[in-house]
């Protein structure tokens, strides 16, 4: 069994003082959530909440999920921003560091002279049409997070990055005024922001922690950018590159390439010097697959969890999708916010994943081991965009009555310890908040803009 802890801010002052921990941004140990012992995240993809409640084809979330008695889940909670790399740094780390982009870690961050975007203070961007004053769009990858600055603003309507036009034939607006948040709240650009993460500040209370994820290759997640469990690429002196095969000549023309099941950008500590770096507690020992001797399913049998375990399902099986995977790892036809136009069978893949998980949790020893708690979650919306604003009556640009808010998404919270019957949550709550309620059951200082004013802990869904 994992070791119990509980961990004070007085503590925490003082291993900064003997380690040299920056503690920048970190408050106080968040109130109202009960002691927890072992947290498990399970982060979704792409879809929003209408998009998942009530979907005929994910009935393990609807009928025993979201009905069981004792599962409580929010219906106002949201992804903060876009793309994807950028909620899962928020998850873990309470800020998108200056990081609104999927690119992957550059691993040569040491020996190459790259500043992070902490301290340059210029946003690392997947696109800008056009680029706004200190915004890099043209960086293909991500300097190792570490050290304390300056984050990058989160507008509430996001203009220009992954901004499309209109598909031609079928005027399919695409990512067009991506909504940020709820589309009406902005998070300015925040200095002091300190580069690290809840697994820093686990490992700095004698805690532990794992991020399990799934298709990881034989040699680990280091210089990996993608892989479906063998095949890779990245910075291959680091990884296992089958990509030149004496034979590849031969290979089958369809469906062209490997399907990138693991990828870095769902893999948020990957982007960290600390565990770039590697030391006790803090290395890419923490990162392990689904299968394997310290994988996450082995882990499970034995009862032998970290206290706070990040699960990543492949590409296939978190409901994102490929271009070139099978009818059940297809993309989505269409993104509009609704069930119209989804990939039923993408659907029903991360459905059963969810079971699998879920299931698997709760049959290991460790579920009866102290106060636990399984969390699942959507990164972000499916990337529907808002098709024309409208002037409120304050001359705000907002969206026309009645339209979905875009990056409103699902989570549930299971307990082993609630007695009192789960909620339908209708709170406002959003990533930031559920970094800091993880972070006020394991006994962790909030950090970053997890310990902002108006982020609330979700007590009532953590509640016993």
């Amino acid at each position: 069994m994992s070791k119990k802890f509980k961990f004070t801010a007085l503590a925490l002052a003082a291993a900064a003082a003997t380690s040299g921990i920056a503690i920048a941004n970190e408050g106080d140990v968040p109130r109202g959530i009960p002691e927890l012992n072992h947290v498990f995240v399970i982060m979704m993809e792409n879809h929003n909440l209408q998009q998942i409640v009530g979907n005929p084809d994910a009935p393990f979330i609807n009928k025993q999920l979201l009905a069981n008695p004792h599962v409580s889940y929010a219906t106002n909670y949201f992804g903060v921003g876009h793309p994807s790399s950028t909620n899962y740094l928020e998850v873990v780390g309470g800020s998108n560091f200056g990081v609104r982009s999927d690119n992957a870690p550059d691993w040569s961050g040491k020996t190459d002279g790259c500043v992070t975007n902490l301290q340059s203070g210029i946003v690392n961007a997947d696109l800008a049409l056009p680029a706004p004053v200190g915004v890099n769009a043209a960086a293909t990858r991500v300097c190792p997070i570490a050290g304390v600055g300056m984050d990058a603003e989160t507008p509430a309507i996001d203009s220009w990055n992954e901004v499309t036009v209109p598909d031609p034939k079928t005027g399919f607006l695409g990512f067009n005024f991506l909504a940020n948040i709820d589309g009406v709240k902005s998070i300015p650009a925040a200095q002091g922001i300190d580069g690290k993460t809840i697994a820093d500040q686990l490992a700095a209370a004698g805690g532990s922690w794992k991020t399990y994820q799934e298709a990881l290759p034989l040699a680990g997640a280091k210089g990996v950018d993608y892989s479906n469990g063998t095949i890779t690429t990245g910075d291959t002196t680091l990884s296992t590159d089958f990509s030149k095969l004496p034979n590849g000549a031969n290979l089958p023309a369809l469906p062209g390439g490997y399907v990138k099941a693991y990828a870095a950008k769902h893999n948020p500590f990957a982007y960290f010097k600390s565990v770039q770096d590697g030391s006790k507690g803090l290395s890419f020992d923490n990162v392990q697959p689904f299968d394997g001797i310290k994988g996450l399913y082995a882990d499970l049998a034995t009862g032998n969890v970290p206290n706070y375990s990040f699960i990543a399902p492949n590409q296939c099986n978190d409901m994102h999708g490929r271009g070139n995977g099978d009818s059940f790892c297809g993309y989505d036809l269409q993104s509009t916010a609704t069930q119209t136009g989804l990939n039923p069978g993408l659907i029903a893949q991360g459905d059963a994943t969810v079971a699998r998980l879920v299931t698997s949790i709760k049959a290991s020893p460790a579920w009866k081991d102290g106060h636990n708690a399984i969390v699942v979650l959507w990164d972000e919306n499916d990337y529907s965009g808002v098709v024309s604003l409208v002037k409120d009556s304050n001359g705000n640009m907002v969206y026309p009555s009645g339209t979905p808010f875009n990056n409103q998404v699902l989570v549930t919270v299971e307990t082993n310890y609630r007695q009192s019957p789960g909620v339908k949550s209708t709170k406002y709550y959003n990533h930031f908040s559920l970094l800091r309620s993880i972070e006020g059951g394991l006994g962790l200082p909030c950090l970053n803009h997890a310990c902002d004013s108006d982020v609330a802990a979700m007590s009532d869904l953590f509640a016993k």
